[in-house]
């Protein structure tokens, strides 16, 4: 028999100092960004407000044709750091696949808890919901695989009437179950205490509404985050939703996003099919 104890909380979450090159980011996602924000400025609007706090803006970009409907990316960042600037050429997958794509920016900790960014990012996605008709379809990335699992759990403030037009959601390397997190020197940031870790961890919570859920990793990653993927698929998967938990191969924390960058993607394949 083998046990396994994680010992050290920090290193079970540090993905830049495991992965080879891991300095690179998130510097190697600013200039592609920037590129892809003048290639589809026609066809962009960008800083809109959703909310009353500086940081609640958001860019939505637009196909060439009539939107098949809207697709809604929450950038990760250990609910500490980044904005909607870094990620904008993952929206190119989406766009090719003649979808609307909003990315929001949010508040940060420890200006904000855990739970106000979802109460945030829910702002976003009904203003940008009542922009674009159709069905809507969710993916975030790390701390934001986190958020769009939560939004499907209720109690956010997102309506009833935007809930129903979610018709499919990927969390990708998210933190489903955020109690681990206060064992780590992040969380003197984050400040989450036992009760909010509780309410706020997807794997712990009932989602509101029945969509398929796929729950995507990259195999190379952290065994803690493809751990955090198995749960979140496992636990709703016994709550009745359908679930496909995926381990994309050869991919690590920062590149297993890179398939939203193409319409033809295994990756975009899931999303938008």
């Amino acid at each position: 028999m083998t046990l396994f104890r994680v010992e050290d909380w920090d290193n079970a979450y540090a993905n830049g100092s495991n992965i080879a090159g891991g300095e690179r980011w998130p510097d190697a996602w600013t200039a592609p960004a920037e590129d892809f924000r003048r290639l589809v400025a026609k066809k962009a609007t960008t800083d809109i407000a959703y909310g009353e706090h500086p940081r609640e803006t958001m860019d939505l970009f637009m196909p060439d044709e009539t939107p098949r409907g809207l697709f809604v990316f929450v950038h990760g960042g250990f609910w500490i750091r980044f904005d909607k600037s870094t990620w904008s050429h993952f929206a190119a997958g989406a766009l090719a696949c003649g979808w609307a794509v909003a990315m929001p920016s949010y508040p940060l900790c420890p200006e904000v808890h855990v739970r106000e960014i979802a109460q945030s990012i829910s702002r976003a996605v009904a203003l940008a919901s009542a922009r674009i008709d159709g069905p809507i379809r969710l993916a975030g990335h790390s701390a934001g695989g986190q958020i769009v699992a939560r939004l499907l759990c209720g109690g956010t403030g997102l309506s009833d009437t935007v809930l129903d037009r979610i018709d499919r959601v990927m969390p990708i390397s998210g933190v489903h179950d955020l109690r681990p997190m206060m064992r780590t020197q992040l969380n003197d940031t984050i400040g989450l205490d036992a009760a909010e870790a509780r309410a706020e961890s997807p794997a712990l919570l009932e989602p509101a509404v029945d969509v398929p859920v796929i729950c995507w990793v990259g195999a190379g990653e952290r065994s803690e985050f493809v751990r955090q993927n198995a749960l979140l698929a496992n636990v709703w998967r016994g709550l009745g939703l359908a679930t496909e938990c995926v381990e994309e191969p050869d991919r690590h924390h920062f590149d297993v996003i890179d398939g939203l960058r193409s319409g033809a993607s295994p990756m975009a394949r899931a999303l938008f099919a």
